[in-house]
């Protein structure tokens, strides 16, 4: 590596890691003002979407408002002033990414995330799931950073994989990723979509898998187990690759993968208590946080505090 390489690397590293710490800060802040929220959803997931915007999709400069747009209504013939939240992720072009986001009640880290990189401003968060806003709690196709409305979860994975192959047909250079979380996994459909990319040879196509072990009745393997995932991915056809998912470096290295006529799908291992040790007296019932007493909420204030002064510190991108 050279030593101009090796800058690089650190700038981004140590951006992302940035980026990462201050997503799950800004959602535990947001949970603390508003007595609840999907906490444990910003533990596990901000490596990976830190990654993906910040080293691994090719995007461009974002054409959204800073502070969201009111909600226009549903796309219709009659109505010409609806929109989707794929304008933050910059123009459709053949030579660019699209995003597809998958689990929407993971909206508020992606929000918080689009703040952190500069696609949204602070103040869009004051609407957050506010009559007439688009910063919908679970999102919707109109909300910032979203192309499609992904209804049940794993619906997103089959609308992506349509436009992969449409965006193949027509010869665009630009791939097309996905995050999933891990409970979707436990959907036909899923399978059913993957089973169809591999028929078709989608291989512009890359999901990264936010695999906390967790879904909204406990850990999963206690309501339905899905493993050994990867090798089930391998067998429906996928290349399929499981890493740390807090690890950075890991998770940008295998979207470099050639294309090989499969579609690309990371598993992130990941801790859905990350920088946040409070959360695991809540096991095995994790999917929402809702404070149940004054003193509770106290603790969680202090670990805010903390975490606030772990932002200040210098990172090695990978700890």
């Amino acid at each position: 590596m050279s030593t101009v390489d090796a800058v690089e690397t650190t700038a981004w590293l140590e951006e992302a890691q940035r980026v990462a710490t201050a997503v799950r800060r800004r959602v535990l802040e947001h949970t603390l003002k508003n007595n609840g929220g999907y906490l444990s959803q910003a533990c596990s997931s901000a490596e990976i979407l830190a990654t993906l915007y910040l080293r691994i999709m090719k995007l461009g400069p974002s054409q959204g408002e800073l502070v969201p747009r009111s909600f226009p209504g549903v796309p219709a013939a009659n109505n010409p002033n609806s929109f989707t939240g794929a304008d933050y992720n910059g123009p459709q072009a053949p030579d660019l990414d699209r995003f597809i986001f998958s689990p929407v009640h993971y909206a508020l880290v992606l929000y918080s995330l689009l703040i952190e990189v500069g696609r949204l401003d602070t103040r869009a968060l004051d609407h957050f799931n506010k009559d007439g806003s688009t910063m919908e709690l679970i999102g919707a196709e109109h909300s910032p950073g979203h192309e499609v409305t992904a209804g049940s979860l794993s619906q997103a994975i089959s609308q992506a994989a349509g436009i992969a192959l449409a965006r193949k047909l027509r010869g665009d250079t630009g791939r097309v990723w996905v995050f999933m979380s891990d409970g979707e996994f436990e959907e036909g459909q899923t399978w059913e979509a993957l089973a169809a990319i591999a028929y078709h040879r989608i291989d512009n196509l890359g999901i990264y898998v936010d695999a906390n072990g967790q879904q909204c009745d406990g850990h999963m393997d206690s309501v339905m187990n899905i493993e050994p995932l990867r090798a089930r991915l391998l067998a429906f056809g996928a290349d399929a690759h499981e890493v740390d998912g807090h690890d950075l470096q890991a998770l940008a290295a295998l979207a470099q993968r050639p294309r090989d006529g499969k579609a690309l799908v990371v598993i992130g291992r990941t801790d859905p208590c990350r920088d946040m040790d409070l959360l695991r007296r809540r096991a095995p019932k994790l999917h929402y946080v809702r404070f149940s007493s004054e003193q509770e909420r106290q603790e969680y204030e202090h670990a805010l505090i903390k975490m606030s002064e772990v932002e200040k510190e210098p990172h090695d991108g990978n700890r």
